[in-house]
């Protein structure tokens, strides 16, 4: 340290000035004496007996003031101590925090650093007693710590004076170089309203110091002087229900009814994953908490990826398994209510919009809603218990080989219930690049307005004990696909280095019996309510297009043939081949024909065109498209009501497969790619999402298909 001076004026220059913080007994005492001996003044702090330690020294071109603060366990001010160093940190000038960290009891001491990353400032940790940490068999690495965190880490000891010089060279470099943004990232709950917060503070202009994130977390802990401060503005009529509305939506996710509890455990889970990345621990405790020997089952290296393989293959068998229960009475049900309303109706066109149209088109939507209830329900309880965090984490290194981050598996997990939330759940990515890259690949893990097709085809085509494990094949294929596609995309058009980030590790509990039932009922509601509008509207169109216009020369002839035939089985026949025709002429019928040479190699009829075009405005309204386009002539024989017989008699099975394909990878529904351009940044990329899709989809649907025609 021959370059550092003591010196007694710090009115020079290049001054940096520096808050040490730390918990009690962590060694910012012994850590200052260790900076310098010969400068330290001590006082008090203005207008309370709290000592207040100083050190002047001089390094290189820089004059260097560091303060001592008071020892403070968090970021609160319930004590004078806690109080001084909270009013320091938030009123006075410094230039930096050196965070002082026993590194023999790194997660406790965590919980002050992540509330410090909070802040916005310029911030070093100087992860002290570094040689007592390497008796006890305590390795940190702390260089992947500071990429984690985005701030530097520094090994010290200050009863050895390691690594002292380099926190000092430290403080100057951070000084110097551009600030960044820290990586301290909650759950996807909080970052939600967080988001909420900052855009609503960002459209009204509101002035300060501080960042749009930084107020929205302080208004989310009820911290007392952003609200005094906010509360005299006018936008505080209009915020104050946004964050009530915010705070149940947090407590309700962490099953607590205290906002502050709620985030304490946000900080204890994040930083727990800060531990589990950085710290090895040479030397087995004896005891192992509850916790750390679940982990040791659930996240192996070897057998984790097989346990989470077998909790999806369980859950989507229980979805094809229980869900097929109900679903007989809806069939039953729709079937009773549209024979029942068709009597009232006397005009046979609006008899036939009512019927085939709205009731049988809403009603194939609304025959899946058991199964849709299944799947939340299993995604809800695996994430409410913390096991979706873990196998975030198990997978991060697998991940890294597609270019994707640990962290994407949560935006891609919740992609298996709806898209919608899925690319807003990509905002937790806070790097550009790896959020853009998990946003193209959301569309490949099947929504579950896709599952209805899925169950639809795979009750065609396969028995009823087939059929959930080949819905759980669909799925891990589209999984697989959209691994291999982020890996295309990595290597062309996000090229970059991986960038790490914290993996949030909750603590094990119980499943939340009421944020399941929340969950699950906002998500069927969403579903139900797209039944009953849109897909009720798109569901007339489709009929209006497969009705009109009206050809009375084919009507006359029809119907003169059918009158005239005594025998039952020739007249349903005839009576198939009157509906086909008539729905070839139709508006419906001209559109599928126009498009079918398009199709045709991928071994789609015109009826199956048009079931995916129709799609491109609700996954959903394909079921209901194919409900209208196969049950019409069918409904006078028994065995034909049902509308999977249908498929499965009018579709060969390697065009069926091609069909799964496309359905797995084409556009996602209209208000998802809505949300998709808004969340990636531009109408641009919405057209680059569908050329890609667009390509891949119909590529591996042809392939698909000339490789299964030829065994099948």
């Amino acid at each position: 340290m021959n370059d550092m001076i003591g010196k007694a004026c710090p009115v020079i220059a290049n001054h940096i000035k520096v808050a040490l913080v730390g918990q009690p007994n962590v060694g910012k005492s012994m850590l200052i004496n260790s900076i310098s001996n010969t400068n330290l003044h001590v006082g008090n702090f203005t207008g309370v007996t709290v000592e207040k330690s100083e050190v002047l020294f001089d390094y290189k071109d820089y004059h260097f003031t560091v303060v001592d603060l008071p020892g403070t366990y968090a970021f609160t001010d319930y004590t004078i101590e806690e109080r001084v160093t909270h009013n320091y940190l938030c009123k006075a000038e410094y230039d930096l925090i050196i965070n002082v960290i026993d590194s023999t009891n790194l997660e406790k001491n965590l919980q002050l650093t992540s509330e410090l990353l909070t802040m916005k400032k310029n911030v070093i940790i100087a992860l002290n007693m570094s040689d007592e940490a390497k008796k006890e068999g305590i390795l940190i690495d702390s260089e992947y710590m500071s990429e984690l965190l985005g701030v530097p880490c520094i090994k010290v000891s200050a009863a050895t004076k390691e690594g002292i010089e380099e926190l000092i060279e430290a403080m100057v470099i951070q000084q110097e170089a551009e600030k960044k943004d820290v990586k301290l990232i909650f759950s996807e709950a909080v970052e939600e309203e967080i988001s909420n917060i900052e855009n609503y503070l960002r459209k009204h202009n509101y002035e300060s110091q501080n960042s749009y994130r930084n107020i929205a977390i302080n208004l989310l802990k009820n911290n007392q002087s952003v609200y005094t401060r906010i509360h005299d503005n006018p936008i505080w009529i209009e915020l104050q229900p946004i964050l009530l509305e915010a705070a149940q939506h947090i407590e309700l996710h962490h099953d607590s009814d205290d906002i502050k509890e709620a985030f304490a455990e946000e900080y204890a889970s994040f930083n727990r994953g800060i531990v589990t990345e950085v710290l090895n621990q040479e030397k087995e405790e004896e005891a192992r908490t509850l916790t750390e020997k679940i982990d040791s089952i659930l996240i192996h290296s070897v057998f984790g990826i097989p346990i989470f393989l077998f909790f999806m293959w369980s859950l989507f068998q229980l979805t094809f398994e229980i869900g097929a229960i109900p679903m007989e009475y809806i069939d039953g049900f729709f079937g009773w209510f549209g024979d029942t309303i068709g009597a009232t109706i006397k005009n046979d066109d609006m008899r036939s919009l009512v019927v085939d149209g709205i009731i049988a088109g809403v009603g194939a939507v609304v025959l899946f809603i058991p199964n849709i209830i299944i799947l939340f329900i299993g995604i809800a309880l695996l994430e409410s218990t913390g096991y979706m965090s873990r196998v975030a984490f198990l997978l991060d290194g697998f991940f890294h080989k597609f270019g994707l981050h640990g962290q994407s598996f949560i935006p891609l997990v919740t992609g298996f219930g709806c898209s919608i939330p899925a690319y807003m759940s990509a905002r937790i990515l806070k790097n550009d690049r790896d959020r853009l890259l998990t946003l193209f690949i959301i569309g490949f893990m099947s929504c579950g307005a896709r599952l209805p097709v899925y169950v639809l085809f795979a009750g065609a085509f396969f028995s009823p004990d087939m059929a959930g494990t080949i819905l759980f094949f669909i799925y891990i294929s589209g999984a697989i696909l959209g691994l291999v596609a982020a890996k295309i995309l990595k290597i062309t058009a996000f090229k970059g280095v991986d960038e790490p980030f914290v993996m949030e590790m909750p603590k094990y509990r119980l499943p939340s019996i009421k944020l399941i039932w929340h969950t699950v009922l906002t998500k069927t509601w969403m579903y139900l309510r797209k039944a009953g509008t849109f897909i009720a509207a798109a569901a007339m169109l489709v009929w209006f297009l497969s009705n009109y216009p009206h050809n009375l020369e084919l009507n006359n002839k029809y119907e003169t043939k059918i009158e005239n035939i005594k025998i039952e089985s020739e007249k349903i026949a005839l009576e198939n081949e009157y509906a086909v025709a008539k729905l070839e002429q139709s508006y419906l019928g001209q559109i599928g024909k126009f498009s079918e040479p398009i199709f045709a190699p991928l071994g789609f009829d015109w009826k199956m065109s048009i079931a995916l075009q129709t799609g491109l405005a609700a996954k959903e309204v394909v079921v209901s498209t194919l409900g209208v386009l196969y049950s019409l002539g069918e409904n006078q024989d028994e065995s034909s009501s049902s509308l999977a017989n249908a498929i499965s008699k009018n579709i060969p099975f390697a065009s069926a497969i091609s069909f799964i394909v496309v359905i797995m990878i084409y556009l996602p529904c209209l208000a998802a790619s809505i949300v998709f351009t808004r969340e990636a940044g531009g109408i641009k990329y919405f057209f680059y999402l569908l050329a890609f899709t667009s390509i891949a989809a119909y590529g591996l649907a042809f392939i698909v298909y000339n490789i299964v025609k030829l065994f099948y």
